[in-house]
């Protein structure tokens, strides 16, 4: 999604230190966070223990979505790995320097290995890791010139290939041969959701209408983090004629939930990212007939263990359908009728049969 977790536009002024850069905490291997305060240790190692620092995008850690799925990797690491960790977040609306000046701050607090979430920090980690190569970097979503780097591994997926199940899904599932889809903000990206649901769809029901509406153009990313303006776009389309509405929009899918439930039976919401009918709202879990699930937390504990490991390497490395870096979630069994179409679908990307387009 990255990053990509989530996003309203504030105007934000860069001060010293990470006060003004979104909320900081510092983390044990035992999960207490302590905003401002000092760093524990993991699993008994003292000073030893790898020292993490992970940059979320705007919506951070609890935005049900992308942030939460990297929170998860790091958590993994924490437990599994022993490591130590310092978590800060970006803000609404801040200039390129604010994401600079966190990286640099994290590292500066001996946080040597930076995972940085989603592709609105390409030219930052491109800049912070020349000056920094001793320190090693992840970003989640972009594979650019601007973040490449001797020390950079740039994490991607293949989004285009979850939604394109997801797509099949949404069109063997609805009524009325009438979708929708709601990107959080226009980028090439979320353009991958979007050509893969739309491909799916058309696949298995070649005269299903879509609609794809955008919450913001960039550079403007509050499209992430409004769930009012998710609200509202989905409202439109259920108002429209469709019956189901799938959100590549972060924070912003959770006005996408409301809309489906207020639209009431026989309307759905697709999440993303994560399993949504499983970290939403409980009070519109039942709306969520499937989520296209990117496990960004793989990306961010394989990053983490190589570098204990001392296997790290530069460079791009996606995660797709068949390493299980997406795939499709079955909570609450509303899609496990058609789940053998879909495992035919599943299989046959896998095995090339079928090309899924990454640009709409």
């Amino acid at each position: 999604m990255r990053r990509v977790l989530t996003m309203a536009v504030v105007a934000s002024t860069l001060t010293f230190g990470l006060a003004a850069c979104g909320s900081d905490s510092d983390t044990g291997d035992g999960g207490t966070t302590a905003p401002g305060g000092s760093t524990g240790t993991g699993s008994g190692s003292g000073s030893a223990a790898l020292k993490v620092g992970l940059a979320y995008d705007v919506g951070g850690r609890g935005d049900q979505s992308f942030n939460d799925s990297a929170a998860k990797g790091l958590d993994k690491a924490k437990t599994e790995l022993g490591v130590t960790s310092k978590e800060s977040e970006a803000s609404n609306g801040e200039p390129e320097s604010a994401r600079e000046e966190r990286l640099t701050s994290l590292i500066n607090g001996g946080y040597t290995t930076i995972v940085a979430v989603g592709f609105a920090y390409a030219p930052a980690v491109g800049k912070v890791a020349k000056a920094n190569p001793d320190v090693k970097f992840a970003i989640i979503d972009d594979a650019s010139d601007a973040s490449k780097g001797d020390n950079v591994m740039q994490i991607t997926f293949a989004e285009n290939e979850g939604s394109y199940l997801v797509g099949a899904a949404a069109a063997l599932k609805t009524k009325k041969a009438h979708l929708g889809f709601i990107g959080g903000v226009e980028t090439p990206l979320i353009k991958k959701f979007e050509a893969g649901y739309i491909a799916g769809a058309k696949k298995v029901k070649p005269n299903t209408k879509i609609d794809v509406t955008y919450l913001t153009q960039p550079p403007d990313f509050g499209g992430f983090g409004d769930p009012a303006k998710g609200k509202t776009a989905a409202d439109g389309q259920f108002q429209g004629g469709a019956d189901i509405v799938y959100h590549a929009a972060g924070g912003s899918g959770a006005g996408v939930f409301n809309a489906a439930k207020a639209a009431g039976a026989g309307h759905w919401a697709i999440g993303v990212d994560s399993d949504q009918a499983l970290t939403a709202a409980p009070a519109v879990r039942p709306q969520i007939l499937t989520s296209m699930i990117k496990n960004v937390n793989v990306g961010v504990f394989e990053f983490i263990k190589d570098v204990k490991n001392g296997s790290f390497k530069a460079g791009n490395r996606t995660f797709d359908l068949k390493s299980g870096g997406v795939s499709i979630s079955m909570t609450d069994g509303h899609i496990n009728d058609i789940k053998g179409q879909l495992d035919q679908l599943r299989d046959q990307i896998i095995s090339g049969a079928i090309k899924v387009p990454v640009k709409p």
